[in-house]
């Protein structure tokens, strides 16, 4: 019996997942620690991203995808919170909210804010699947609703009918 039909090997994940799910750890790294944004990147990409042996190293992740949406969401900030805030249920606010599952909206909500080279159902669909990197449970259902709500909002024209046109 060989190796391989015993223990199935996860699937590939693509480069900007990976740079999404790294993306994750280094802005709960940052909220947790306090960790400046440009010593955050340079661990990354010096260590995580290219030591082999290290414990936490993210294979083929989109190093400049990754940087990207932590520069987004360190700049702009001011305006995700609040967004977020709004799609919470009442009483519930963003502070409140587990500190990794805060850095998957935070990461989302920037790429809707940033990055309209990618669909709106594109970003939303990857970072419920980035939450189920870290959980199981409710979690990425609630990634799913703030993220859909928010991108209806900035996006609203990816969500039109088709018209009867076409």
């Amino acid at each position: 019996m060989t190796s391989s039909s015993s223990t199935p090997k996860p699937d590939p994940i693509s480069a900007r997942t990976a740079a999404r799910v790294a993306a994750v750890q280094a802005l709960y790294q940052m909220d947790l620690a306090g960790t400046d944004l440009n010593d955050v990147i340079a661990e990354f990409l010096g260590i995580r991203f290219e030591d082999k042996a290290a414990e936490e190293t993210i294979d083929g992740a989109d190093r400049i995808f990754f940087a990207d949406v932590l520069r987004s969401v360190l700049r702009r900030q001011r305006e995700i919170d609040p967004l977020v805030d709004e799609q919470l249920a009442i009483g519930w606010r963003l502070v409140r909210v587990d500190a990794i599952l805060r850095a998957v909206l935070r990461g989302g909500v920037a790429e809707l804010l940033d990055r309209e080279d990618v669909p709106a159902r594109v970003v939303i669909n990857e970072y419920v699947n980035v939450a189920r990197f870290f959980f199981s449970e409710d979690e990425p259902r609630v990634v799913n609703g703030v993220l859909d709500k928010i991108a209806r909002k900035l996006r609203y024209r990816e969500f039109e009918t088709k018209r009867a046109s076409e």
